[in-house]
């Protein structure tokens, strides 16, 4: 690979430390370069490329957003998009094995057949069961197939017909990912060792799923995070202490 794979993370104002631990755990496991762009929804109003008014059932501000990102890379190469409430514990690249395996495949995505177990989500939103649900969280983009994704059909299609992948045509450009890829904490058996831990039904970072499977493992991450900046308070601390 010549270029930066180009990597897209929903942003919501409700969660911060989600975005900034699914970059972090991205990005130190990458062995090529990544350019990584947060989906700031009033950023895209501003510009005009988002113009629909936000629904009672959409719960992130980027619930749909994410159908954005085949334009924002030109329709040009590959792009990957993330829900910010992940854990990536593998390196990214090796997603793209799979487009090389695949290459009449449009996107690629974890085709998840699954009930949600609870009704309610970590922010009172009421959990919505749909076909095809979850797929479009891990999202791996050809773009150059996906130029239906104009911003225009992205601000006039239902939320369904962008999850449900309608504007594809057919199902048989959705290429399939090994569920490992965006497993689903809390709805699928632990399986701490995932390439990427999805905290779907709410990330540790909300008081309710602190402890919730796999807590350890993102609480790690954003320790690790956090190392150089508490290094410097402590630093910060002993000279206060010096000069007193």
């Amino acid at each position: 690979m010549t270029e930066p794979l180009k990597v897209f993370i929903g942003w919501d104002s409700k969660e911060p430390a989600a975005f900034a631990v699914a970059m972090h755990s991205l990005m130190r496991r990458a062995r090529q370069p990544v350019i990584v762009t947060p989906l700031i929804q009033p950023q895209l109003r501003d510009h005009g490329l988002y113009t629909r008014p936000r629904r009672p059932n959409e719960a992130t501000e980027f619930s749909l957003t994410r159908f954005l990102v085949p334009h924002l890379s030109q329709y040009e190469g590959f792009s990957l998009f993330l829900d910010c409430d992940v854990l990536v514990q593998a390196d990214i690249f090796d997603l793209l094995l799979y487009p090389l395996a695949y290459p009449d495949k449009a996107v690629h995505v974890c085709q998840h057949d699954y009930t949600p177990k609870d009704l309610i989500k970590f922010d009172g939103h009421e959990q919505t069961t749909y076909p095809m649900k979850n797929w479009s969280s891990v999202m791996l983009f050809d773009n150059a197939k996906c130029k239906a994704l104009t911003p225009e059909y992205v601000n006039t299609a239902s939320g369904l017909e962008l999850h449900r992948f309608h504007w594809l045509g057919s199902d048989d450009k959705i290429g399939s990912l090994p569920l490992t890829w965006n497993h689903l904490v809390g709805e699928y058996p632990s399986k701490p060792d995932a390439e990427i831990l999805h905290f779907t039904l709410g990330t540790p970072c909300f008081l309710d799923y602190a402890a919730c499977d796999e807590a350890d493992r993102w609480w790690a991450e954003y320790d690790r995070m956090l190392v150089p900046a508490r290094a410097t308070e402590r630093a910060l601390e002993q000279e206060l202490a010096r000069v007193r």
